[in-house]
């Protein structure tokens, strides 16, 4: 049994490869179990994520610590082991992080690219945590962006998050003061926060945008308000999950905004061909995170490297 680090990881999971992998996945999409989200206090969490296919099984554990950052750690640290189904034998664990990160950005991209208008140019993404790297990287894989934004709540690190970017992708990516006026003027708006009161407000969103929320994954956190949600074409990660688990879909369905019928599709039908129907839609993607698209990415990891 082998171990593949973040490094590694890197050189294996480039998003066009992953993002093709995951396509061909879903177009077949598995059934998973729910996964196990266990409190274990202040904001702590310690996630289980199990999917098997027809060749491989695995199983990611996740620890998630918001306090981390500020120590000079990550928020969200674990491992992904891989098991062959036919002999049952481990074949591989895998850095967790580097890999929950990169097919997180690369199903986003996905969805984006059959959601986001093909002459879509204005990238904006909120945040500044560890995830917004790999959207970047992703996104601007599918869509050719000559002008990508960045806004977060806390400045300094806003600014830390753009030169990086800056650094990463080869251009500039410039850091909005004003959230209101960099979403009236984004084609695609990438939010990946642990916001718990929205950020993206209904009123902001102009015709044609297409909107990628990835960083709510319990009921109580939201990036995007109900007039918001109710404008837009919804799709999402899984229909399940999102109904269980995403705020942005559970309180505008509470508030009678919307109704789980307004879901009109999953990533699945995205990979088989859905896409928008207008140039004047307002879409939205909205992921919890499925186990599948860690198997996905975690077979691609090991063939990668035969």
């Amino acid at each position: 049994m082998i171990f593949i680090d973040g490094p590694e990881l890197s050189r294996r999971l480039v998003p066009a490869a992953l993002i093709h992998a995951l396509r061909e996945g879903f177009r077949n999409m598995p059934a998973v179990p729910m996964r196990q989200r266990i409190d274990v206090g202040e904001g702590r969490e310690l996630l289980l994520m199990p999917a098997i296919g027809r060749e491989f099984a695995g199983v990611k554990l996740l620890t998630i610590t918001p306090d981390n950052p500020s120590l000079g750690a990550p928020a969200v640290q674990g491992l992904y082991a891989l098991f062959d189904v036919r002999s049952g034998k481990p074949v591989a664990t895998m850095d967790a992080d580097e890999l929950t990160g990169r097919r997180t950005a690369a199903l986003s991209a996905l969805a984006a690219d059959a959601l986001a208008r093909p002459d879509a140019r204005h990238l904006l993404l909120i945040g500044s945590g560890h995830l917004i790297t790999f959207m970047a990287e992703a996104h601007a894989s599918v869509r050719a962006y000559s002008r990508i934004t960045l806004w977060a709540r806390d400045r300094e690190r806003a600014m830390q998050a753009g030169q990086m970017l800056s650094r990463r992708l080869g251009r500039t990516v410039n850091v909005a003061s004003s959230v209101s006026a960099a979403i009236a003027e984004a084609d695609v708006i990438c939010a990946a926060t642990r916001a718990t009161e929205p950020i993206i407000r209904g009123e902001w969103v102009r015709p044609g945008t297409h909107i990628d929320l990835v960083g709510g994954y319990r009921p109580d956190m939201r990036e995007a308000d109900d007039d918001a949600v109710r404008r837009g074409h919804l799709f999402v990660d899984s229909r399940p999950a999102c109904l269980a688990e995403a705020g942005d879909i559970i309180a505008p369905i509470r508030s009678q905004a919307i109704t789980a019928d307004d879901i009109r599709g999953d990533i699945g039908d995205l990979a088989r061909g859905a896409r928008r129907t207008s140039a004047a839609d307002i879409t939205i993607f909205k992921a919890v995170g499925t186990a599948a698209a860690d198997l996905f990415a975690a077979e691609l990891a090991w063939n990668q490297g035969k």
